[in-house]
């Protein structure tokens, strides 16, 4: 079966898309954008603080499926400038601990809203 998962304490979907999908034992959740639930608008124009909103969004997803970020399997980070890599790297590491995620990176020529950072996640649910 194939569930829905929504919390608000996490932004709501800008388009035709779900925050995340429960296919099983595994969560799929959408790419986060720097977006502060409470405002609806970006937390910030700096890129680490964007950084860290998206893995804040991603760990509220994670909860509301009942898992966490530490059942976290894959990650993928969407960067405009992957000259922040350094420092936003540093943040990432505050959300994840031993065994890390795989992860892929990738700079791209933009990302919906003009924000700086997006981040998807698949976790598993124990």
């Amino acid at each position: 079966m194939i569930y829905r998962i929504d919390t608000n304490l996490a932004p709501a979907a800008i388009g035709p898309f779900s925050q995340a999908i429960q296919v099983g034992n595994l969560l799929f959740v959408s790419g986060q954008l720097p977006i502060d639930p409470a405002t609806g608008e970006f937390n910030s124009e700096d890129a680490v603080a964007q950084a860290e909103q998206c893995l804040a969004n991603v760990k509220a997803i994670a909860a509301a499926a009942g898992t966490s970020l530490a059942n976290a399997v894959k990650t993928t980070v969407l960067l405009t400038d992957l000259g922040q890599f350094a420092e936003i790297n540093k943040v990432y590491a505050g959300f994840f601990g031993e065994p890390y995620p795989a992860r892929a990176c990738y700079q791209v020529a933009a990302l919906p809203k003009g924000a700086k950072v997006e981040i998807e996640a698949v976790l598993a649910i124990p």
